[in-house]
Order: structure tokens, then C-alpha cells, then sequence
């Protein structure tokens, strides 16, 4: 064996964060792999080691014998420690090492369809501020009865049952699927049963199961124009071909779809409050999309995401409650009735795809977490959530009320769409104005809105903001309503 002084070759700043055997073994394998340390080369003893990077002779001492069994270096007793003359000339290219240096990757690794998914809408980091006007989607989390849910939590750990801890249902906890059952025969005119219903995270995880489950790639699907950005994505995500079909203040235009595309597989749509418009379809169209499933042999997907919500009127009954084809799955999110980071959404899906949509369930991730549905079904069966809905449709309404109020200032720059429901509301701008525009310059001044055209998906939309109001007060609206209006008056300035 070749026996080569020690080279001198710094291990770097001694172990701070890592534990000091961890940090040793790594330096020197990183040193031997980089060629710091040659082959064949001396290492100094145990005891030099230990004493120049204060360690212990043992920690030292056992690095070295874990170092010999990952084959690194070779000892022989009165000689000392050496490099391994058997290492490969150099070490295995990365696929860092083997690109051009120059030139430029985006999502290294991904397949199409990974680069597809990566294109999201949501933001990656989480959201500093919580209110800020006018974000949308956005409930008041200052009037959620924190207090309440955290005894009802704490109750539910405390008492809890070893069920609870065990492997759950695919379709989740069977006491909040028949409690989600009762009140959507009660507020939303949806008969069904437990059995029926699927606890996901989001409505976004319903919609990606029920594409995946129900089309091949490739097939065609319709999906509003101007449309959910988080829907359209999933469903491009799961190789679904989207056919735009136009949407006005009565909802998705039935007749338009079939002339484009007449044997398309699904349909995706939000009836209750269109995605931005914030119109209903109407009962002519309800029936005519309704007829189009059932003579084609093709699904409907009904998100119905802050329904219960509105403000001149009881809410307006679902369409899955006019479904008597098993035609229309029906999605609803409890995180934007309560509180975003609950990350509980229902999916109501006909009888005949039970077992099929079951047994997928527990192939992608088993089942939900079980805990916070618990908490969950308590808040329901105990009276709590009607009680909060009925409060914050109350809080909601009157808060549209001061922000249609105080547009008036806008006057000449925005108009409020008339619709009275949901979380957030459309206010058109002139012509003349970009929407992204008007975004940008109202981000420099504090607020944040969701240009109109963000939604389209083939036809260019008016111009036009999506504004949230339902988690700011009355006071956060009149100011940033005079922030908007100083951010639209520099657009209009500077583009006369």
C-alpha cells in the first residue's frame, strides 16, 4: 500500500448544528469523493484528529471504522489510516455535471405532466397579511369562534376513542358524511347519503380525482369561459382537452357547447355563483345542461363553493338537487365557509361511481386525516356552523352594502356587477383600462384584486377587477376603496 504523507486538506469550520461524528464522517467522504484527499493517501491519527478539531478520540475512532465499511479509506494495524487505492478514477457524473453550463432548464426532472401540474395559480409561500382589501375567496377570520372550535378540539383529544387513531374510511369520517348529508338536504336541496359522499382537502382534489377517474387523456371536457383558473389547470394537469364554452350573467351557455362540442365527457361548472361573474344559471339553462348529460352519457361537475352565501334572498337550490339521471357530482368547501387552513372540502358523487371512486381514494392517499374531521362533525351536529353561516352571511351583506356604498367615489372608474352574493364581487372598469394594468398599480398601493382577464380561457374578457370584501370591515373598505381609486386615477393618467 502506498504510504503517502497526509495531506493537509481543511475539513472547514468545525461541527456547529450537526452532531460532531456526522460532521466529521461527511467532511471526509466529501474530501475523498472531490479528490481532496488522494487515493492512497495517509490520514493522521486519531488522536492528531481529534485534538486539532476538538473531539473526542472515540468520536474519531469510530468515524474511521464506519468510513471503512462504506469502503472509503483502509486500516492496518501499526501503519495507520489510508485512502482506498480501489476507488474509481472519479466520481459519478450528476446530471449537473452533464448539462451544457449555458444553457437554460426549467423543471429539471419533470415529466410533461409534471411541468403541466407545476403551473399553479396559488401562491407557494404563506400569506403574511391575513386581511387585506380586496383579497378574494377570503372569509373573516376575526369573526370565526376560535375559542369554540379550540374546545371542541380539545374535548375531541381528549376523549378520544382508539377508532379514531386506527385506519379510516377512504370516503372519511361516516359521522361527518351524515351530518354533510342532513344539512344538504336541509340548505341545499341535495338528497343523498353518507354513502355518497367523499371527504377531500379541496375542491381542487376533487375535481383532479373525478378527472382522472372519468376521462382519458385526450378527451373533451367543457369548462366556463371566463373560468375558475385553479379548475382549468387541474383539469389541463390530468390531460383533459378543455373546449371553452362561453358564460354570461345566466351561467354557462348550454347551446354554444353543443355546437362546438356536442359529445364532450364532462362539464365543468359553478351554478350557484359563476366564477368571476358572479351570475346564476338559470333554470332554462339548469335543465338544458341536465339534458345534454343525460343524452350524451356525460358528467357534471358542480362546484359550489360559497353558495350559502348570499344577500338579497335565501340561497338558490343546487343543480345536483334537479339531478334525477345520476349525471352531476356536487363539490362544496367547508375551508371557505370557515377558515382556509381547515382544508376540508365534500364530494357528492352518484351512486354507480361509489365503489370506483372509493377504492381510488385509498389508492392516492388512503384516507383523510381523522381528528379535524371529528372537531368537524361536532361543530356541524351541535348547532355551531348554521349559527356561524347565518352570522356571516349577516356580516357579508352588510358588507357589500358599504362597499357598493362607497364605489360612488369611483364614479367614471368602476361599476359594481349587480349581483349579491359569495365572497367577492366583479367592478368593471372602462374599456380603455387594462385590468392587469390596474392590478399592478393597485398592488403598488396596498390593495389587492384579480384582473377579469386572469379568468379567460380562449375569448378576451372585459375589462374588469374581482374584488373580495367579506374579510374586511367597514373602515378597511373606505380606505382601500381610496387606495384603488388613486391607483386606477394614475392608470387613466397615464393612458388617456
Amino acid at each position: 500500500m502506498k504510504r503517502s504523507r497526509f495531506q493537509d486538506v481543511s475539513l472547514g469550520v468545525g461541527p456547529r448544528e450537526r452532531p460532531p461524528s456526522r460532521w466529521l464522517a461527511e467532511e471526509l467522504r466529501s474530501a475523498i469523493i472531490e479528490g481532496r484527499l488522494a487515493r492512497g493517501a495517509r490520514l493522521p491519527s486519531s488522536r492528531d484528529l481529534a485534538r486539532q478539531y476538538g473531539l473526542a478520540r472515540g468520536t474519531v475512532v469510530g468515524v474511521f471504522e464506519h468510513l471503512r465499511s462504506e469502503g472509503y479509506v483502509v486500516g492496518k494495524v501499526g501503519a495507520g489510516t489510508f485512502v482506498s487505492t480501489n476507488l474509481p478514477d472519479q466520481r459519478p457524473l450528476t446530471w449537473r455535471d452533464r448539462i451544457n453550463p449555458g444553457a437554460r432548464r426549467t423543471s429539471v426532472g419533470l415529466s410533461a405532466r409534471g411541468r403541466q401540474m407545476s403551473r399553479t395559480c396559488f401562491p407557494r409561500e404563506p400569506v403574511a397579511q391575513i386581511a387585506v382589501p380586496f383579497r378574494a375567496y377570503q372569509p373573516d377570520l376575526d369573526a370565526f369562534p376560535l375559542a369554540l372550535w379550540s374546545r371542541l378540539a380539545a374535548r375531541r383529544q381528549r376523549l378520544a376513542r382508539r377508532a379514531l387513531l386506527g385506519v379510516g374510511d377512504p370516503r372519511g369520517y361516516r359521522p361527518l358524511r351524515e351530518a354533510v348529508a342532513a344539512y344538504l338536504g336541509s340548505a341545499r336541496g341535495v338528497t343523498c347519503d353518507a354513502d355518497q359522499i367523499l371527504i377531500v382537502s379541496s375542491v381542487q382534489q376533487a375535481l383532479d380525482l373525478a378527472a382522472r377517474l372519468l376521462l382519458d387523456p385526450g378527451e373533451p371536457a367543457w369548462i366556463e369561459d371566463p373560468a375558475y383558473p385553479g379548475a382549468r389547470l387541474v383539469l389541463e394537469a390530468a390531460g383533459v382537452k378543455l373546449v371553452p364554452v362561453p358564460a354570461d350573467a345566466h351561467g354557462i351557455d348550454v347551446a354554444a357547447g353543443r355546437r362546438v362540442c356536442p359529445r364532450a365527457r364532462l362539464a365543468y361548472v359553478t351554478p350557484a355563483h359563476q366564477v368571476p361573474l358572479g351570475g346564476r344559471l338559470s333554470l332554462e339553462r339548469r335543465f338544458a345542461l341536465l339534458e345534454w348529460a343525460y343524452s350524451q352519457g356525460a358528467w357534471i361537475f358542480e362546484d359550489d363553493y360559497d353558495s350559502e352565501f348570499r344577500y338579497d334572498g335565501p340561497p338558490f337550490a343546487a343543480l345536483k338537487g334537479l339531478d334525477g339521471g345520476g349525471a352531476v357530482l356536487y363539490c362544496g368547501s367547508f375551508s371557505k365557509m370557515l377558515f382556509p387552513a381547515l382544508r376540508l372540502a365534500y364530494l357528492v358523487v352518484p351512486p354507480a361511481l361509489v365503489d370506483g371512486f372509493a377504492a381510488a381514494r385509498s389508492l392516492v392517499d388512503r384516507f383523510p386525516p381523522v381528528l379535524g374531521q371529528a372537531v368537524l362533525c361536532d361543530f356541524i351536529t351541535e348547532g355551531h356552523f348554521a349559527r356561524h353561516v347565518r352570522a356571516m352571511r349577516e356580516l357579508y351583506g352588510s358588507r357589500l352594502a358599504v362597499l357598493r356604498g362607497g364605489v360612488r367615489k369611483l364614479s367614471g372608474m368602476l361599476e359594481l356587477a349587480p349581483e349579491s352574493a359569495g365572497l367577492d364581487i366583479v367592478g368593471w372598469l372602462p374599456a380603455e383600462i387594462n385590468d392587469r394594468v390596474a392590478v399592478a398599480a393597485a398592488a403598488q398601493h396596498g390593495v389587492e384584486v384579480r384582473a377579469v382577464s386572469q379568468y379567460a380561457v380562449k375569448r378576451p374578457a372585459p375589462s374588469g377587477l374581482v374584488l373580495g370584501f367579506a374579510a374586511v370591515n367597514a373602515t378597511e373598505i373606505d380606505t382601500g376603496l381610496g387606495q384603488l381609486a388613486a391607483a386606477l386615477r394614475e392608470v387613466m393618467e397615464r393612458h388617456p
